[in-house]
């Protein structure tokens, strides 16, 4: 509602770190998301940006920073470079200056921030609990490479937003504005003013007006810039997809090799139900094994070795899960027996096992006349993309060899395809219904990226639809349409300039008669042309705020002119042209109205707490003492910002 009176009370330095609740505002501080003002001098180590008391802000503390900004700005924009940022790189920087104040301030007056609290609050950080709702070693380090942070560097920001939280912010908090401040201000808001509104659209302008082809002319020579046509290019294009390879195909041969070679996923899988008794000693374990086929249970057989009939039971197993399990020596001999054998003993890494089969069965298994299509198809499949690399290293390897567009084609053999004079957006301005194949856009790209004397380039397509050559055939530069191609459009400009001229005139003509005792409607009465009728306003102040910013730009008018004044204005949209004239003047009381200065004092608070924050900021810099190195900023600057960095 207050938006005027709080723009007018904001401090002109700009905002300051103000008041940081939460803990996710830690992380943005961590971030590099807030900005601040530094001061000082250039007597530092080329290594070092700045310096505030004893600590020093390093080149590398800003190349992380602006790392961690380029990780933000690219969840919005995965295209953004450090170009993109460079504007951020001030800010950053200066927000690490107070950082470095703020801590230089604390540890010189004894303000020690505990290890103790600065773990409970990485503890409350969103992402550093794992699965299980605690913090453990593995889910930190989990947080610090999602955050792309060092343990240091949190523990640094958060001990700078505890400062901030416990430094700054009670002296900005219920900051209040003295009723006797707050009372004229909402007295203004009661302000009303009566005066009257004259509308001048251009249409009535336009009447009569029709240029020669001489006026014409002269008048694209004056705006030549305002009719360029964006530099055209006709592409030629050779795709290199499926189609060229459509006839590779599977042979027997190949598919009966494929089917034997996969018999772990073609043939029938054998399951057995095994017992087995692993012991150290092969005299043992020979003992059990005649025990057991002397006619004893196993679990007898292995009793007199110590064990039980939990540590002989192996359960049903597939031949590679007993070979994970005993080794592959022992699987073998375990699956080369027939149920109800003995099979043993055998040696292996863990000692001599004796193994008994209680029972085997077969699972699944599918023949080669079931899988002969789907086998087929990978076959080809793979061939197909190994055949389509194959076209494309021809390509290429042409193109190393210095061959152009049509002789890279030719060498593999390849259909050649030419667009029309086409912009960069893939637009035909002489052909409305030609549209650019969408799954061609990589090759639109190169096509307009590529210098007319550049070779060739191969891009890969989207998804399973290969590549495509492209190069440019003809390249037409950026130039003013020529005149016979726009000419209603050039007709329709002037005339829009000339009724724009006329109703300036018009405007300022009517501003200038109803000055002192001539009323607004007098003065449009004294016009030729025809307006719309003049309007009678009388509206407060506080109204204007009530609208936001949808506020009509004479209302704004009306509240900028004096009293018996007349002031001439245009629409920001380009409509036409108004004069407003101001009647009369009645201040506002607000005396009688404490809810609305309570509402004004509320309304100061805000930019009052954040002035009382800048305030205690700019004393701590200069309690410390703030010093930039200018020549290493600027250097640090231009390799941070550079698209290379």
């Amino acid at each position: 509602m207050l938006t005027a009176f709080r723009r007018a009370t904001k401090s002109t330095l700009g905002l300051i770190v103000i008041i940081f609740v939460g803990l996710m505002i830690m992380i943005g501080f961590a971030m590099g998301d807030l900005t601040n003002l530094g001061v000082g001098g250039p007597n530092l180590g080329s290594n070092t940006l700045a310096s505030a008391g004893s600590l020093e802000v390093t080149d590398s503390e800003m190349s992380a920073a602006m790392q961690r900004r380029l990780a933000q700005a690219r969840e919005q924009d995965p295209e953004a470079t450090y170009s993109s940022i460079a504007q951020d790189f001030e800010p950053i920087l200066q927000q690490l200056i107070d950082q470095k104040a703020l801590q230089a301030f604390a540890d010189k007056h004894g303000f020690v921030i505990s290890k103790r609290l600065v773990d409970a609050e990485i503890a409350s950080l969103p992402g550093v609990r794992g699965l299980t709702g605690e913090v453990t070693s593995q889910s930190y380090q989990q947080f610090l490479a999602q955050q792309r942070v060092t343990d240091a560097e949190v523990r640094d920001a958060i001990t700078a937003a505890l400062l901030q939280r416990l430094l700054l912010t009670p002296a900005a908090s219920n900051a209040r504005v003295p009723i006797g401040i707050a009372t004229p201000y909402a007295s203004m808001l009661l302000e009303e003013r009566q005066g009257q509104v004259a509308l001048l659209p251009l249409e009535p302008f336009t009447a009569g007006l029709n240029p020669t082809d001489a006026q014409i002319q002269q008048f694209y020579g004056a705006n030549r810039s305002r009719y360029m046509v964006p530099e055209q290019r006709v592409l030629k294009l050779a795709r290199i997809g499926p189609e060229q390879v459509a006839n590779v195909t599977a042979t027997e041969e190949e598919i009966q090799a494929q089917y034997k070679a996969n018999q772990d996923e073609y043939g029938a899988k054998e399951f057995r139900v095994i017992k087995q008794a692993v012991v150290p000693s092969e005299q043992v374990a020979k003992q059990i094994a005649q025990r057991a086929r002397a006619g004893q249970s196993f679990e007898q057989a292995a009793k007199p070795a110590g064990l039980g009939p939990q540590d002989v039971s192996v359960g049903e197993q597939s031949r590679q899960q007993f070979a994970d399990l005993a080794g592959e020596t022992v699987a073998s001999a375990a699956f080369a027996a027939q149920a109800g054998e003995i099979a043993g003993p055998i040696q292996s890494d863990l000692g001599w096992h004796v193994v008994k089969i209680e029972s085997a069965r077969t699972e699944g298994g599918r023949s080669l006349a079931q899988v002969r299509d789907e086998i087929a198809e990978r076959i080809a499949a793979e061939k197909r993309a190994a055949a389509l690399a194959d076209i494309v290293n021809k390509v290429q390897d042409a193109i190393d060899e210095g061959a152009n567009f049509n002789e890279a084609a030719q060498a593999a053999s390849l259909p050649v395809t030419t667009t029309p004079m086409i912009t960069a957006a893939g637009v035909a301005r002489g052909n409305a219904s030609y549209t650019f194949p969408e799954e061609l856009q990589p090759a639109l790209r190169s096509g307009f990226e590529l210098s007319p004397g550049d070779q060739p380039v191969v891009d890969q397509l989207r998804g399973e639809q290969g590549f495509v050559l492209v190069g440019p055939a003809q390249v037409e530069p950026a130039a003013p349409a020529p005149p016979a191609s726009i000419r209603d459009k050039l007709r329709a400009d002037w005339i829009r300039q000339e009724a724009i001229r006329r109703a300036r005139e018009a405007a300022n003509a009517i501003a200038a008669q109803a000055k002192g005792e001539t009323s607004l409607s007098e003065a449009v009465d004294g016009l030729d042309t025809p307006l719309p009728p003049v309007r009678s306003v009388s509206m407060r102040r506080i109204q204007l705020t009530e609208m936001g910013n949808n506020v009509p730009p004479y209302f704004r008018a009306i509240f900028t002119t004096l009293e018996g004044a007349t002031r001439a204005g245009s629409d920001p949209e380009g409509r036409g042209f108004f004069v407003v004239k101001v009647n009369k003047i009645i201040p506002g009381n607000a005396l009688n109205q404490p809810r609305l200065i309570a509402q004004v004092q509320a309304q100061f608070g805000e930019p009052l707490a954040q002035e009382y924050a800048q305030q205690l900021m700019s004393a701590v810099r200069k309690r410390v003492g703030v010093e930039r190195n200018e020549a290493a900023i600027a250097e640090a600057r231009k390799r941070m910002t550079s698209p290379a960095f």
